[in-house]
């Protein structure tokens, strides 16, 4: 599925974008992306979110920043409660945070939009705290939001979040750069539980492998085979916590044929075993 470009509700009155988004059935697989920074927690829900090259299970109280044009989206697996999944997401742009610079606030929102960009998962005491904050922001007036958007940011960067994929995304070429590197994107996401050749992906972006090298480098801050990497490790990291499948299955399933090396791999991007990151995970 290709990242879509995604139009958020934007009004005359507030230089702020949000929604209260409440699903009876599931969040679908929806892999999007766009120029502004994203808010999101997530209640009442569990299931996988995807971010970049990330993959990871997100629950009850899951909040995220998601950096400027990351492709993202979440998957539900089922619900906590009774009630809908529910999303509540609040967009702002670059230049909204641009305009605190020079303030003393502004050295705070600079950490934070440096960690972010390559997306933020906060911890439940950051998330518990900020949920009140969020919560009154969708009840207030659109003068109103613009104050508790800065008291909800200065919380959060205040948390030691967890960073989540392994570059931000740099779409500074022009329209035909990036339309090439999203149709790359778009096979590896869908398709990186099997063999991925790079003579193919240089065809599907109209490049020679030698140009989707430069190019992929320039935009994603990493090699084709790192972004698969980070891929693949971060799928199986989802699926040794959600599961309880062979380690080998769960190898194979992502697009290793030999074991050895995918043991290598997930200690190089997890810095422990998959035994161990399974053990640490269940407590």
């Amino acid at each position: 599925m290709r990242p879509f470009l995604e139009n958020l509700p934007w009004t005359a009155e507030s230089s702020l974008a949000l929604l209260n988004r409440r699903l009876e059935g599931e969040i679908p697989f929806q892999w999007h992306h766009h120029p502004e920074w994203e808010l999101t927690l997530t209640l009442n829900s569990r299931g996988q979110r995807f971010i970049g090259d990330h993959v990871g299970d997100y629950d009850e109280g899951d909040l995220v920043l998601v950096g400027p044009n990351l492709p993202h989206t979440w998957m539900s697996r089922d619900r906590i409660g009774a009630g809908p999944h529910r999303a509540l997401v609040i967009w702002f742009g670059q230049s909204w945070l641009d305009r605190f610079q020079g303030l003393p606030e502004w050295e705070a929102l600079r950490r934070l939009s440096t960690r972010g960009r390559r997306g933020l998962a906060f911890s439940h005491a950051a998330s518990t705290a900020a949920r009140p904050l969020i919560e009154r922001f969708f009840d207030s007036a659109p003068q109103d939001r613009f104050l508790t958007l800065l008291q909800i940011l200065a919380l959060i960067e205040a948390d030691t979040a967890t960073p989540l994929a392994s570059a931000a995304v740099e779409r500074t070429g022009h329209g035909v750069s990036r339309d090439r590197i999203e149709r790359v994107l778009t096979h590896l996401h869908s398709h990186f539980e099997h063999r991925i050749e790079m003579d193919h992906l240089a065809e599907i972006a109209a490049l020679s492998v030698s140009g989707l090298h430069r190019l992929f480098c320039k935009q994603m801050g990493q090699t084709v085979s790192d972004y698969l990497m980070h891929l693949r490790i971060g799928a199986a990291a989802a699926r040794l916590i959600a599961t309880d499948a062979p380690i080998a299955h769960i190898a194979a399933d992502v697009g290793y044929g030999a074991l050895s090396n995918f043991n290598r791999q997930f200690r190089t991007v997890k810095g422990v075993t998959p035994r161990a990151y399974r053990k640490a995970s269940a407590g």
